[in-house]
């Protein structure tokens, strides 16, 4: 599998991103946001988390209209893989990619923390490698993870089961302490239509070691390098 990981002005996440599919036995390589093409043969593109151009105007508003964004809408479009995390998924909404909007946490402050979260689904080319409705710890980092979207597109996610990832407890409840950003329903991440492309705002390459404590963000990347290499 090769997957391309876009950096920009402010990206941070960028070499954990590439370690994290390094490790799952993908090829990844870093892209700078104003290259107008994707390397050819690209599967993957991951947007990885970081504050892209300071997070001004607003989280991934100015990365969302970059160069390299109408290549990797052309390669969603065409059914390719996108993974965008935390900022990632900021900008792919505010390119369109992705329905809803992240906005302040509900406390309004920045937080970071171990997280759990609760796998929706298991059936797609980011999850087979857990079970559906398991519980996975990973972290947070982020003072804009509030997913928000108008009633239309919340019955529209329910009803076509995209929702990637819910905030929940050690049991998998869903509960006001575990969501403490705010988000509607829990959500933690979602997919588009065709499941091709996913945004979580949790950082499964936080956890992808025992050294650094804890395993269970590397079968998201994994999943990835089983899934393409099937579709070879």
């Amino acid at each position: 599998m090769k997957a391309a990981v876009i950096v920009f002005p402010g990206s941070n996440r960028d070499a954990d991103a590439v370690r994290a599919l390094t490790r799952a036995g993908a090829k990844a390589e870093r892209i700078w946001h104003a290259d107008p093409d994707l390397p050819d043969r690209t599967d993957l593109v991951v947007l990885p988390g970081g504050f892209s151009y300071g997070d001004y105007l607003r989280c991934g508003a100015i990365a969302g209209r970059a160069v390299i964004m109408d290549a990797v809408r052309r390669h969603a479009e065409a059914g390719g893989l996108v993974l965008g995390i935390c900022n990632g998924f900021q900008i792919l909404c505010e390119a369109g990619l992705l329905p809803g909007i992240l906005m302040r946490n509900a406390n309004l402050r920045f937080i970071c923390h171990r997280q759990l979260l609760r796998v929706e689904r298991n059936d797609t080319a980011f999850t087979r490698r857990y079970a559906a409705r398991q519980v996975i710890d990973v972290c947070v980092a982020h003072g804009e993870g509030n997913y928000t979207a108008d009633e239309e597109t919340l019955r529209r996610l329910e009803g076509e089961n995209l929702v990637a990832f819910r905030y929940c407890d050690a049991t998998g409840a869903l509960t006001d302490d575990a969501n403490r950003n705010g988000s509607m329903n829990a959500i933690a991440g979602i997919y588009s239509p065709g499941l091709n492309v996913l945004g979580m705002m949790p950082h499964p390459e936080n956890l992808i070691e025992d050294l650094v404590g804890g395993t269970d963000g590397l079968p998201l990347f994994e999943s990835l390098v089983e899934s393409l290499g099937r579709a070879a």
